[in-house]
């Protein structure tokens, strides 16, 4: 009965106050005036926050109407997101603080420096980033933004004009506009009248791919530290002009929990950060506890959740000096839901973020002093323990990839240098202008360390995310560490890519060498344009030049432009691709000339990319990203849950990314292998190898780990079971770099990003296994023992005929989070000499 009675008062609850009845006074502080010139939410957005879900316009609306009329209160526009909305960020602070903005901001980057002991401590205001939201379907944060930021607009008394005293606030309303707009389209539009708590309710089951990601689906709380998102951009650029000592990261997650705040689980603290970082949250998580008791909110801590992973909001603080902080909230996913913990209402979720946005700002006030004087003895620090010597990065033949690594480089503002001269080191030949040279004793050394360092000893087995995430192996670069920094030639202050030479005009054919990333951008171009193009598919020489694997020839002969109109065009493509072409007067070459049947025509290809629903939308929006992002390359998007209906015969590729639930029925399996013995090429990723295995469309082998629990206790068995996992590591395989997989490859090793444990055992024929892990292919991140075993000298590519045409399968993600540079050629290989297999 007391149950039953709970579940009526808890309806009649939402029912009279939070939909109809709601106010701020639900979610303001008791015994606090407000400024009446200040507009309130609901006279802009034209009701409470917590009725409707704000889309990202009006939220935009309201931060504009607010700084217009508070002198707390500045706003900027840094940029667009891939939809053109605008990244925005608030600077909160005092009057008096924003007179002197310049100089606190001055003040803080001081703090960093070596000139730190001259900066007073004690005059100067701690500076606290706040951010809501990165994922869109996790909105309480941003709907709390509206409230937070009037409070500090309006609020009037003691207690705020000390806070705003004390503290600038870099308040980022949305972290994620596309995709906060995304979800607020879907609660709203699904909203009844009375609305219906029942969790099978189409509000709270969005459909595919949901709002969590941005315009290309993918987790823009993974991008801190590889900076290759716009918005990641904006917030890492402010994040550099600042360094905050606090930085909050306001999440959700399942709707039967209620609230985490950090510290996470200790023994999942990456060894870089600072004992003290730690002992620091747990201080003001203290704030937290108290803020939350005071209204009978229920949270937890040190649990679920860890500090590994530096890409993430709430750790990549803690390798920089600040404090990261990450708050999630049990989400109601609509208006109200039925949950263990009763009715979970929208309004409750934006409350308790509310309640953590001022917790913080407490926290950050009173322990000013404290935090100021960690981030100048994190620095210090540092640089006292910052070894000699230096890492060296490149690739002679790949001008592109080097140059975007140094990018991120320079976003994070670490300091990199031309090589004095052409050197070899480790049996690597690092090349002037197509390599750079790292010191290792500067500001950011810790940083740098994270970035490019192989580790492979855990304290724990368990991570929230991945590894590994060496930025020199994902790039594919050749990388070592030298003692000294005597090759250090002059510091890059403005990073431009190489140009390429200017091409000689030919009247009998052009070469362009398939190892620079854009190759693929420019052969497609080619293609569309009408010209032929063949692949060379051996290594040959032709005026003073070797050519490897791979090379693309362009003849003169027979083509739809004339030889002034082909020089002219290529000149363009290579100018604006950043690659070399040669033109060559001579067929006669050593080795394959250029006539010979070993060069194979290429035709243009016509890509299909698989979504919606069962699709993981992460590795979908990788491949689709990376094809109109970087290689301006059209590709269609087919649902799969009209696959029946869509006519394949206009695709020559078909791309089947990742997928949680195959929803394919027999019908359309049937349809996919007449397209393809008919001539066309179905790639797979991950574990679309078990597809392709049930439905005879590739015959696999999987190697098997036996996982059997001895001696395992039942409070143990997450945890035993969680260890074979693979979150993202990182493993060495040896490539036959004859095979057209690996055109492009100038090394017989390569390194692959895995989170799967799908192991398959290579071929008989050794040919038939161009890409395989070698003995102990583990170069950093965590594996278990039995996991580590049944990989060794298994395969991550499987190629086979199917009438005529191909099914291709890579069991690792080639396309990792748009920054695994390194592998993005293997699928364009897939693609373009799919034939030549």
């Amino acid at each position: 009965m007391k149950h039953f009675l709970t579940i009526i008062l808890s309806l009649l609850f939402f029912s009279s106050f939070a939909q109809d009845n709601l106010s701020l006074d639900y979610y303001l502080p008791k015994g606090v005036s407000y400024n009446p010139e200040i507009p309130t939410p609901q006279s802009v957005l034209g009701f409470v926050p917590g009725k409707w879900h704000v889309t990202h316009d009006k939220l935009v609306e309201y931060m504009k109407v607010l700084a217009k009329a508070s002198p707390r209160i500045t706003i900027e526009d840094r940029g667009k997101t891939f939809e053109d909305r605008p990244i925005i960020l608030l600077t909160i602070t005092s009057e008096k603080n924003h007179q002197n903005l310049e100089k606190i901001q001055k003040q803080h980057i001081q703090l960093t420096q070596n000139n730190a002991s001259s900066v007073d401590i004690a005059s100067i205001p701690a500076v606290v980033y706040q951010g809501f939201s990165i994922h869109g379907n996790e909105p309480s944060g941003s709907n709390a933004s509206l409230v937070a930021a009037y409070y500090l607009a309006a609020g009037q008394g003691n207690q705020i004009d000390e806070l705003l005293d004390n503290v600038v606030i870099l308040f980022d309303p949305s972290l994620n506009p596309d995709g906060l707009q995304r979800f607020a389209y879907w609660a709203n539009t699904n909203k009844s009248k009375n609305i219906s708590t029942d969790p099978q309710d189409r509000e709270y089951s969005e459909v595919w791919p949901g709002g969590r990601t941005n315009h290309y689906w993918f987790d823009m709380n993974r991008d801190w530290l590889p900076v290759q998102l716009p918005e990641s951009r904006a917030r890492i650029e402010t994040f550099h002009k600042w360094y905050p000592n606090v930085l909050t990261d306001h999440h959700e997650m399942g709707s039967n929990s209620s609230f985490f705040f950090q510290p996470g689980i200790q023994s999942r603290t990456h060894p870089l950060t600072p004992k003290l970082n730690q002992e620091l949250t747990k201080k003001i998580a203290n704030y937290h506890a108290d803020a939350f008791n005071k209204i009978g909110s229920l949270y937890f801590t040190e649990e679920n959740f860890d500090d590994f992973y530096y890409g993430k909001g709430s750790t990549f603080p803690d390798i920089n000096g600040g404090i990261g902080i990450l708050f999630e909230q049990g989400s109601s996913r609509g208006h109200a839901q039925e949950t263990d913990n009763g009715i979970l209402t929208f309004p409750f979720t934006v409350r308790n973020q509310f309640t953590a946005t001022l917790s913080t700002l407490e926290a950050s006030k009173s322990m000013r002093t404290e935090l100021l004087r960690y981030q100048k003895n994190f620095y210090a620090n540092a640089r006292k323990e910052a070894q000699s010597g230096a890492y060296i990065f490149g690739n002679e033949k790949d001008a592109a990839s080097t140059y975007h690594l140094a990018e991120i480089l320079k976003r994070h503002k670490i300091k990199f240098y031309d090589l004095k001269s052409d050197i070899t080191s480790d049996g690597k030949k690092f090349k002037k202008g197509y390599s750079y040279i790292i010191p290792k004793n500067q500001k950011h050394s810790r940083l740098i360390k994270a970035m490019f360092e192989k580790r492979t000893k855990f304290q724990d087995s368990l991570f929230y995310d991945v590894s590994a995430w060496t930025f020199p192996l994902a790039f594919n670069l050749d990388y070592t560490e030298k003692t000294t920094t005597s090759d250090l030639g002059t510091e890059i202050t403005e990073l431009e890519f190489r140009k390429p030479k200017s091409i000689n005009k030919s009247n009998y054919a052009y070469l362009m060498e398939w190892h620079e990333y854009y190759t693929p951008a420019v052969l497609y171009k080619i293609l569309n344009r009408g010209l032929r193009a063949k692949v060379g598919m051996k290594p040959f020489s032709v005026e003073n030049k070797n050519y490897d694997y791979g090379t693309i020839m362009i003849p003169i002969q027979n083509q739809r432009l004339n030889s002034q109109e082909i020089h002219a065009f290529l000149q363009k493509l290579a100018s604006e691709n950043h690659v070399n072409i040669t033109g060559v007067s001579t067929g006669l070459t050593t080795g394959i000339d250029l006539g010979s049947n070993q060069f194979r025509a290429l035709s243009l290809p016509k890509i299909a990319l698989l979504t919606g629903s069962g699709i993981t939308p992460y590795d979908a929006g990788e491949i689709w990203h990376l094809m109109d992002q970087r290689y301006n390359i059209p590709i269609t998007k087919l649902n799969t849950e009209y696959l029946e209906r869509r006519n394949l015969s206009r695709y020559t590729h078909i791309v089947l990314p990742n997928s949680w639930n195959q929803t394919m029925g027999k019908n359309v399996i049937d349809k996919i292998k007449t397209w393809i013995r008919n001539g066309g090429t179905l790639i797979g990723y991950r574990n679309a190898a078990q597809f392709f295995k049930n439905n005879e469309l590739m015959k696999i082998e999987f190697s098997k780990p036996e996982n059997d629990a001895k001696n395992i206790s039942f409070e143990e068995r997450r945890d035993f079971f969680g260890a074979q996992v693979i979150g993202g590591a990182i493993f060495q395989a040896k490539t036959d770099r004859s095979h057209p997989i690996n055109f492009g490859y100038k090394n017989d090793k390569i390194s692959l990003f895995r989170n799967t444990t799908l192991f398959i055992k290579a071929d008989k024929q050794s040919y038939n296994n161009p890409i395989q892990y070698t003995k102990s292919p583990l170069l950093s991140g965590y594996i278990s023992k039995k996991n580590l075993d049944s990989l060794s000298n298994t395969v991550p590519f499987r190629h086979q005929s199917l009438g005529r045409g191909n099914t291709i399968l890579f069991t690792d993600n080639t396309n990792f989070r748009a920054f695994w540079y390194g592998t993005n050629k293997l699928l364009m290989n897939a693609i373009f000499f799919s034939d030549e297999m």
